[in-house]
């Protein structure tokens, strides 16, 4: 691939694959960007507060908020008896209620909701109803829904080959089972939404969402009137990772019948303990695995089971277990293969999406299963990773049915042998574990192959709206929405490229559905592939009027005419310049403005087996972790990280950097440090800072190197050749997870396997240390500490 030359990237380019600032970067800093919460609030702004649950599973048998509305400053409380219409905000499927009607099927479910002059008379009104239960036995964990058969949806599988008889005639085979924790979006911005009344029955909601569309449907169906009566707007999010998807409705619709019963604008705006008891994360899975393979390593079969909490209602657990079974291979040929996924039912808030959209659970399994193989075998991890690469003697049909045709899976692992130094590093990691000790390293090396585009296929689409004035400014409308992934400011170089004029000249707008219709969620990391393609599509038909004009009027031919540096051009010779043209084009009676469309060619699925080809391409990425742990308290750190990840041509490397460090951080939050309990009644106890812990700056590698693939290129026809960045890095943390792995198995004999289940926080570290101690050998003599050891 290197070498390569691509006629579109030639060095004229101004704004495409170039590093450009992100275009709120300094409104970050400053703190002048405006966020939901800071738009200046209306008069007369009510403050809504919502009561919730405190058991898992009840029936409600009394519930009196008539107290509630005595209280001075309330104007208004609303019970599910209250909404005017639809009473369910379910995005896919039915079964996410506003309120609370008859049953209680969650620990945190919303009852009702209060408005009131002020947030504090609102939280203490709502605290004066009164509310009876009788309890039912809860559902609360993966393992009691596996043993009753409780399924919020139908289990799922697909085949490949004869995985029976692949597994019976191995020559070795190995079977097992582990937990993969979830994960709490941590938004630093929470849910919220204030809406305000318009004339005629219409309502305005600012909302902190990733998908407009979805809200405006659900606001107007709850509300009772068409959409065409609900204009939901998002300028920015305070970030999202998919927990702003579909929760974000929920919210919007309780503030709108509140605006709508008191005809006043109402804000809900969530604290972060109601927020991480509220609202849905990451599914966490249990995944059985029974494997055969070859002397060598190489997988000849393997039957997965992968069962996932979803919660009370579906939500979008069909969506994100059906990617979970599709990244279950990752980056490896799995000649015969078998997937079963249930979708579990229980008594807990419904889990939803997250950045990796189940991918990242999927691929787990096969990493712990090829981590098992080369542990069970003597084999270094690295080399059984290899050998059972896509691309190797041309094997490249997934188990979807699928041919990876884009694959550099081995010449990414030929770079991060040399660049990381692999060979010598594991030689030297050996060697310090050989010595004993209380403290002992690991390493290890992970792939990612991540799919890109939505798997429901309908979903891969996208609208814009592209108005060019007459003094040669532009505004630039879509239906992609900003959480801090610099979405806005690539789709702008886009367009600004199409123009030939200064990145600066392009103007960004808040999403709007009254501008762009029946939009797709900004999620699947398709965000600029859509929106930047419809963007693109619309800036070329108004290009191509200008240039016809152009044409015309000097008597050229129309393959002559060019736009850069912000003048037109008839060969090497400039006529005008961007704006003179304008002029002269609106003089014309030229149409300035276009709505641009874009929708993603080649995907299809057969929804009852789930082949075909869900993906338009590939992103790709590799990364090494080395950790120091401490075997007397678990406690360790990350002290080398090596990271090369393909973005195809990027089109602002800055940027991508930017999202390949933050998701690599992400993930190991969710593979070390971030840990969801329950307690035995279904409450939800890490539900703060203080007892929920998200990665902090010092929890980063102490040496972290990232570099995007120079020779990156898509093969396939995305946006100016670009690849979707904004979910693949995250899985490039499953590196640190297997290096943990690899130093609590340097305590254990040679040729046995210890369970680590994640997240590996320290404590289960610790354990699984202790475990291992058990297996045959014991720690020497103390030799330091992670303080007293400077790497």
């Amino acid at each position: 691939m290197n070498g390569r030359t691509f006629p579109e990237f030639d060095n004229a380019s101004r704004t495409v694959h170039k590093p450009h600032p992100h275009d709120s970067a300094h409104k970050h800093v400053t703190g002048e960007a405006v966020y939901t919460d800071d738009i200046p609030e209306p008069r007369n702004l009510l403050h809504a507060y919502v009561r919730l649950s405190n058991t898992a599973h009840a029936r409600i048998t009394a519930m009196d908020v008539s107290a509630c509305r005595e209280v001075p400053g309330v104007a208004a409380v609303m019970t599910a008896d209250d909404l005017p219409a639809k009473r369910d905000v379910g995005p896919v499927f039915p079964g996410d209620l506003v309120f609370a009607e008859d049953t209680i099927n969650y620990w945190g479910q919303a009852l009702f909701a209060v408005a009131a002059e002020d947030l504090d008379t609102a939280i203490t009104a709502a605290k004066q109803a009164t509310v009876e239960y009788d309890e039912l036995e809860p559902v609360l964990s993966i393992d009691d829904a596996l043993e009753k058969e409780s399924f919020v949806l139908d289990t799922k599988r697909f085949d490949k080959g004869d995985t029976d008889s692949a597994l019976a005639q191995a020559a070795h085979r190995l079977d097992g089972e582990f937990g993969i924790g979830g994960q709490d979006h941590f938004y630093l911005e929470g849910q919220i939404a204030m809406a305000v009344p318009q004339e005629d029955g219409d309502m305005l909601v600012y909302s902190s969402t990733q998908h407009p569309s979805e809200v405006q449907h659900l606001v107007a169906a709850v509300l009772g009137i068409p959409d065409h009566g609900v204009v939901i707007e998002t300028r920015r999010m305070g970030g999202g990772f998919g927990g702003k998807e579909t929760q974000p409705a929920h919210i919007a619709a309780v503030a709108a019948v509140l605006a709508q019963r008191t005809g006043r604008p109402v804000k809900l705006r969530l604290d972060r303990d109601d927020d991480m008891v509220m609202t849905g994360k990451r599914h966490d899975f249990k995944v059985r695995y029974d494997v055969g393979f070859d002397d060598t390593g190489r997988i000849q079969g393997v039957d997965f089971m992968l069962a996932s909490r979803c919660g009370i209602s579906a939500d979008l657990s069909g969506a994100v277990n059906d990617r979970a079974m599709y990244h279950a291979d990752n980056a490896y040929y799995l000649p015969n293969t078998r997937i079963v996924s249930h979708r579990c039912y229980t008594n807990t808030v419904s889990n939803t999406a997250f950045r990796g959209f189940g991918g990242p659970q999927g691929m787990m399994a096969i990493e712990y299963v090829m981590d098992e193989i080369a542990r069970h075998l003597g084999l270094d991890a690295f080399e059984v990773r290899r050998r059972n690469l896509y691309g190797i003697d041309e094997r490249n049909e997934t188990p979807y049915d699928q041919i990876v045709e884009d694959n550099i899976l081995p010449e990414l692992f030929d770079d991060i042998e040399q660049s990381a130094e692999y060979a010598e590093r594991r030689r030297r990691v050996d060697a310090f574990n050989a010595e004993g000790g209380v403290l002992r390293k690991g390493l290890a090396v992970t792939p990612v192959k991540f799919g890109i585009s939505f798997t429901t296929t309908h979903l891969n689409q996208a609208g814009a709206l592209v108005l060019v004035y007459t003094d040669g400014s532009v505004q630039l409308n879509h239906g992609g929405t900003e959480m801090g992934q610099g979405l806005y400011t690539k789709v702008a170089q886009i367009v600004a490229e199409e123009f030939g004029i200064d990145l600066e000249r392009v103007r960004i707008t808040a999403t709007t559905t009254g501008k762009v219709p029946n939009t797709s969620a900004t999620a699947a990391s398709s965000g600029t592939d859509l929106n930047g393609m419809a963007a693109q599509n619309a800036a070329r038909a108004i290009k191509g009027r200008l240039t016809k004009l152009v044409s015309e009027t000097w008597n050229v031919d129309a393959e002559d005419v060019a736009f850069r540096d912000g003048q037109v051009y008839i060969g090497e010779d400039a006529i005008c310049t961007f704006p003179e043209l304008c002029q002269r084009a609106h003089l014309n009676r030229v149409q300035l403005s276009e709505a641009g469309f874009y929708a993603t060619p080649k995907i299809h699925v057969d929804k009852a087996t789930l082949k075909g080809r869900p993906f338009y391409y590939f992103a790709y990425g590799i990364a090494c972790a080395e950790v120091l742990v401490d075997t007397l308290t678990g406690e360790y750190r990350v002290v080398r990280t090596d990271i090369l990840h393909d973005c195809g041509k990027s089109l602002n490397p800055a940027i991508d950097l930017g999202q390949v460090e933050g998701g690599f951080v992400q993930g190991m939050g969710w593979l070390t440090t971030e840990e969801l309990v329950w307690n035995d009644k279904g409450s939800l106890t890490t539900h703060a800072p203080s007892t929920y812990k998200i990665p902090a700056a010092s929890d980063m590698p102490v040496d972290f190197r990232v570099r995007l693939l120079d020779s990156g290129y898509n093969r396939e026809k995305a946006v100016r050749r670009s690849k979707a960045v904004g979910e693949p890095p995250l899985m490039l943390a499953m590196c640190v997870y297997h290096a943990l792995k690899d130093a609590v198995n340097s305590i254990a004999p040679k040729g046995t396997r210890v369970r680590l289940d994640a997240p590996a926080t320290p404590e289960k570290v610790l354990l699984a240390m202790e475990h291992a101690r058990g297996l045959g050998r014991d720690a020497r003599a103390p030799a330091g500490s992670l303080e007293e050891v400077d790497e």
